[in-house]
């Protein structure tokens, strides 16, 4: 394996990591702050960046393709709801399907950690 020639690129290629783990756990990420009920697009933005202390942050365009595939997939409803003052709102719900994708993700999740991390402590 050939050894990095310049290091200067070393923070670059940091946000490349994260964005990347942050891509491939983002359906993780939704079906989780979905679990404990529904809530529209800009609630599951804010607790996201609210709960992850801005480390998982994401914008509106990166949640809402995620949550129409999740749709698409039957993992996710939806209902919308118009206030009586206001712009009508998108609300997401689990299905039963949905719960089941959770439960199998936070297993691959939690186990894919759990080798990094011992690996790791090596």
């Amino acid at each position: 394996m050939a050894e990095p020639s310049d290091t200067s690129s070393a923070p670059e290629d940091r946000r490349s990591i994260e964005r990347e783990l942050k891509r491939g756990s983002l359906e993780l990420i939704v079906l989780h702050l979905l679990s404990p009920g529904e809530a529209y697009g800009y609630e599951i933005v804010s607790r996201l960046t609210a709960d992850s202390d801005g480390a998982l942050a994401v914008s509106d365009g990166t949640l809402y393709p995620v949550l129409y595939r999740l749709e698409r997939a039957g993992f996710v409803a939806v209902r919308w709801e118009t206030p009586a003052r206001g712009v009508p709102r998108k609300y997401y719900r689990l299905t039963d399907t949905g719960r089941q994708e959770l439960a199998r993700l936070t297993h691959e999740w939690t186990t894919f950690a759990e080798a990094l991390t011992k690996l790791l402590r090596q």
